[in-house]
């Protein structure tokens, strides 16, 4: 990967949760990648599933207390990227109808794609940088749009997501009042041929399913894109803005 512009200084230390997925395995290996990126802190809770990662991966569970200490131990941050996801389980799946719906279910997902990230922001936020460009991620999606529904379903994760477009638009209000130089943003990846999107990939076209190297190199680039003014926005892998 060429230097992450944008704005991005040189030796920058940078933050990925979920360093175990699809996602963002191949987010931590674009970074290291990079030649102005001095450090990779690559979180996951159960490790990198055998697959290969460049830098040294912290394992832990994603409580608050551990995600508390992990900020005591890391030092000022340039890019942190929450790329934590769950569309369905071994026992469940996305709801079809709201005869679907299960109350155990929907905690475990919005858990993962709400809560999470907004425990992980809690933490992280503080350790940006101040004086220069910073800028915290989370994956979100586009189903996560209201004004987008046209299709209906999915209820949970649409409202996980949807709640977590809240969060980060109500985290970057707070956050950028005091860090000028800081975005807090989330991201809609596309449809990415990892074990979220699997059982669902069929009905996908062949130029529609992207590689995770694909998408992280497209996240990748809106991020070098943004800036204060585009704090608390979604935006998809394209750099087109995902109205709520």
């Amino acid at each position: 990967m060429p230097r992450l512009e944008g704005g991005f200084g040189d030796n920058l230390k940078v933050a990925v949760f979920g360093a175990g997925g699809g996602i963002g395995s191949a987010l931590v290996e674009s970074l290291a990648d990079a030649p102005n990126v001095e450090t990779v802190f690559a979180i996951s809770r159960q490790g990198m599933n055998g697959a290969q990662c460049i830098a040294p991966v912290r394992c832990m569970d994603y409580t608050d207390d551990n995600i508390e200490a992990l900020a005591r131990d890391l030092p000022e941050l340039d890019l942190v990227i929450c790329a934590l996801g769950i569309l369905h389980g071994e026992s469940f799946g996305p709801e079809k109808s709201r005869r679907d719906l299960s109350l155990e279910n929907m905690q475990r997902v919005f858990h993962v794609n709400t809560f999470l990230p907004a425990l992980i922001a809690k933490q992280m936020l503080p350790k940006m940088k101040r004086n220069t460009k910073s800028v915290f991620a989370a994956l979100s999606a586009r189903v996560g749009s209201i004004s987008d529904n046209r299709l209906g379903g999915w209820y949970s994760y649409r409202a996980s997501k949807a709640a977590l477009n809240m969060m980060i638009k109500t985290m970057a209000i707070e956050h950028t009042r005091r860090f000028k130089n800081s975005a807090v943003i989330g991201l809609h990846p596309g449809t990415v041929d990892t074990a979220l999107s699997k059982p669902f990939q069929n009905n996908v076209a062949k130029e529609k399913l992207f590689d995770p190297e694909f998408s992280a190199a497209r996240l990748l680039d809106v991020v070098e894109k943004v800036g204060p003014l585009e704090s608390g926005k979604i935006f998809a892998w394209d750099g087109q803005e995902i109205l709520p």
